[in-house]
């Protein structure tokens, strides 16, 4: 069984340097989890690494597809297991890590996803319903699946949506073990979460964030397509159309990341064989070596 390590933690707790870090010391190559980091263009707001970060370990799954298109779950799958492939044929170690956890779990076989298609024109009209009309149309069809799923992810509940409209329902999970994996989790307080999410926002803002959703749109992605990347996208989206203010944008950003990294941390919790380490412990070094010698 292949062997693979994962990284996890909730946003801005330093998960891409980390990785970087294993796969230099363990000869990895690094495999993006990342929703939005699939898509070219959107490169500050959803923190993509830089070429200069990367410090010359390959990396996968970064600028798949355009931004008009639409990269789900199913087609991670897909493309992350033909990337461990690749990278262990040549020796080297798969390093996974990421913010989108629903991808991870996915990929690892602890989740299953029905082969439903999507349904462009459903869609269309689920999009123009609100976070908590859908969840309401969730919680009637199918009490079971709305009791599990994160009610301000519009994505999932669309897509929920999509699959009852096939099948009724959404299936249960079917869980099977894929991988041989070691998942390494990054233990940070709250207070310095806090802190890392207000410096990264104000950083990223000087960097260009806002100017870059600009030349997005520019470049013929929609306000609505924008805006249902979520966060940094959807804010600033509504900041250019003039529903918002700049500061009622960075106020609210701010907010919307932090109870961003809350859910995540909430989904984190459900498995109990992560390990957690403070970011700059040696000793995750010593685990991970220990495992890939066991």
């Amino acid at each position: 069984m292949k062997k693979v390590i994962v990284i996890v933690g909730p946003t801005a707790s330093g998960k891409t340097s980390l990785s970087i870090e294993i796969a230099k010391r363990f000869n990895g190559e690094v495999i993006s989890a990342d929703s939005r980091q699939v898509y070219k263009g959107l490169d500050i707001g959803s923190g993509k690494v830089t070429p200069e970060e990367m410090d010359g370990v390959p990396h996968h799954l970064l600028d798949v597809v355009d931004p008009s298109s639409v990269y789900t779950a199913e087609d991670f799958k897909h493309d992350a297991t033909t990337a461990i492939t690749d990278i262990t044929k040549r020796g080297n170690l798969p390093v996974i890590a990421g913010g989108t956890f629903f991808y991870i779990d996915i990929l690892l076989g602890r989740i299953s996803t029905p082969q439903v298609p999507p349904n462009p024109e459903l869609r269309e009209v689920l999009e123009e319903k609100s976070t908590e009309e859908l969840f309401s149309m969730l919680a009637e069809k199918d009490p079971r699946r709305a009791g599990e799923i994160d009610r301000d992810n519009k994505v999932r509940l669309v897509r929920a949506l999509e699959i009852i409209d096939v099948l009724g329902v959404v299936p249960e999970e079917k869980k099977e073990n894929l991988y041989d994996v070691r998942t390494i989790g990054i233990d940070i307080s709250k207070e310095e979460l806090h802190q890392n999410i207000h410096t990264r926002l104000f950083e990223r803002m000087e960097d260009g964030m806002i100017e870059e959703v600009r030349n997005l749109h520019a470049g013929g992605v929609t306000y609505k397509r924008l805006e249902s990347l979520g966060l940094e996208y959807r804010y600033i989206a509504q900041y250019l159309q003039r529903k918002l203010s700049k500061e009622e944008m960075l106020e609210m950003l701010e907010t919307e990341i932090r109870r961003f990294a809350k859910r995540q941390m909430t989904w984190l919790k459900r498995d109990t064989s992560i390990k957690w380490y403070k970011k700059d412990d040696e000793s995750i070094f010593v685990e991970v070596e220990k495992f890939l010698k066991s």
